[in-house]
């Protein structure tokens, strides 16, 4: 399994280049911004990229978006409670990309336990609402991209309209600390890290933190 991370915009954000090795198919995963240099990445790995995933709506992980579907011709999915963001016609939305273009209707509402394809790798879709109410993390192959649910030593922001402090741990503790320890964690922003080590050291998720 390819993974390519890049780190864009002002606000750091991960986005993630997945793929096949024995098919050449990929997927991007929340293009935060910079679009041409995503699609460079994607040609230098020499992918065809099949799917655009977004973790959940926010514009530090869609800015690039119209540019890399328009660029890429790939289907674009995200959380059927979170693809009212994409009509979101906010100026601050050019913040965050080089394209003044209008944002692309998606193409497929995912729903929880949904699964994406790319080649012969399987993800499923896990419904990790808090953040926004149409989080998402991407399971498969030993690794889970968290979008910003779950960060290294810390969680997402949830103080936010549509956000829950409570939704979000609920989230965690139920869709992710489930996973086994050795899952490699591929957060929305941050450092890699793994459940097993935010499970004992992230201070939000011990039984004494307070909020």
């Amino acid at each position: 399994m390819i993974i390519r991370k890049l780190e864009f915009g002002p606000f750091a954000g991960n986005c993630y280049i997945v793929g096949s090795e024995s098919t050449g198919e990929g997927m991007i995963i929340d293009p935060a911004t910079q679009g041409e240099d995503i699609v460079s990445q994607v040609e230098e790995l020499g992918l065809k990229v099949k799917v655009i995933v977004l973790t959940h709506g926010h514009m530090d992980h869609t800015g690039a978006l119209a540019e890399v579907k328009e660029a890429t011709g790939a289907e674009v999915v995200i959380h059927a409670n979170d693809a009212p963001y994409l009509q979101n016609k906010h100026p601050m939305m050019q913040m965050f990309s080089r394209s003044s273009k209008e944002m692309p209707t998606p193409d497929r509402l995912l729903e929880d336990d949904d699964t994406i394809d790319i080649g012969e790798l399987r993800f499923r879709v896990l419904h990790t609402p808090g953040h926004t109410p149409g989080g998402i993390s991407l399971l498969g192959e030993g690794v889970v991209f968290t979008g910003d649910t779950l960060f290294q030593f810390s969680i997402g922001r949830a103080d936010f309209p549509g956000a829950s402090y409570e939704e979000e741990l609920e989230s965690i503790r139920t869709r992710l600390l489930t996973l086994p320890d050795e899952t490699t964690v591929y957060p929305g922003h941050g450092p890699d890290t793994t459940i097993g080590i935010e499970r004992k050291i992230n201070p939000f998720l011990q039984d004494d933190a307070v909020f």
